[in-house]
């Protein structure tokens, strides 16, 4: 056998082997990791219908950055499109409260966050590519469960008969990356954005003096998910 044969061969048993380590159709992949949730908060006019519309004027609020636990299904329909289905054990946020009439009130709430994501993607390359960059657009459900109002005696007048926020679908924007250990292993790393839309709620206490009556506005949280995964393909 020539030299030239030889070659041709080795290039060719080294192309098989390595169709095995990527995304093709019909392939599953199941993945655990880890997802940062940075959320970038706005806060409407806010509308009261007791007595506290002064001290609700202006108010702003940040909800704090968390990191938990993300899970993830792949399902690759060709060499090139897939759909993922991912879900994250929900994080408990902090909303911190500032108003110009009753200054800053931190740990003014906490709000256990649920987004079940599906997100179409399209990958690059060629499906024996150990590196699979690619580009994706979904949708999320959010929702806020387990509305806890904490804080000083001023949050417990505004909102200390509870609080809600409204469930709303969000779109998301995705990119990322998908390096192929082996033909069953993976790492995924990618980056979300996610602008949410929520009415968010508080009923206040009522006083001798006074009723606080309940306070509505719209919040705005521009989240920016960064996401690592371990995945395994079957």
């Amino acid at each position: 056998m020539t030299s030239i044969s030889k070659i041709a061969l080795a290039c060719a048993a080294l192309v098989t082997a390595s169709g095995a380590f990527a995304q093709k159709a019909g392939d599953n992949i199941v993945s655990i990791g880890l997802a940062s949730i940075n959320p970038d908060t706005s806060v409407g006019p806010l509308t009261n219908t007791g007595v506290a519309q002064a001290a609700v004027n202006g108010a702003t609020a940040k909800v704090s950055s968390e990191t938990t636990v993300s899970f993830g299904w792949l399902h690759m329909f060709s060499d090139d499109i897939g759909a993922e289905f991912t879900l994250g054990l929900p994080p408990t946020m902090t909303q911190d409260l500032y108003t110009p009439a009753t200054g800053s009130h931190p740990g003014a709430a906490k709000i256990e966050l649920w987004t079940p994501t599906v997100v179409g993607k399209y990958f690059f390359g060629a499906s024996q590519d150990k590196w699979r960059p690619y580009l994706g657009l979904g949708v999320s459900r959010v929702s806020f469960h387990n509305v806890k109002v904490e804080g000083d005696a001023t949050v417990q007048h505004l909102g200390g008969n509870g609080a809600s926020f409204t469930s709303s679908w969000a779109p998301v924007y995705n990119a990322g990356v998908i390096y192929n250990i082996d033909d069953k292993w993976s790492i995924s790393g990618s980056v979300s954005y996610i602008p949410v839309k929520t009415t968010a709620t508080f009923v206040g206490n009522p006083s001798s003096n006074a009723a606080y009556g309940s306070t509505t506005g719209d919040v705005k949280l521009n989240t920016t998910d960064y996401v690592v995964r371990v995945g395994y393909r079957f």
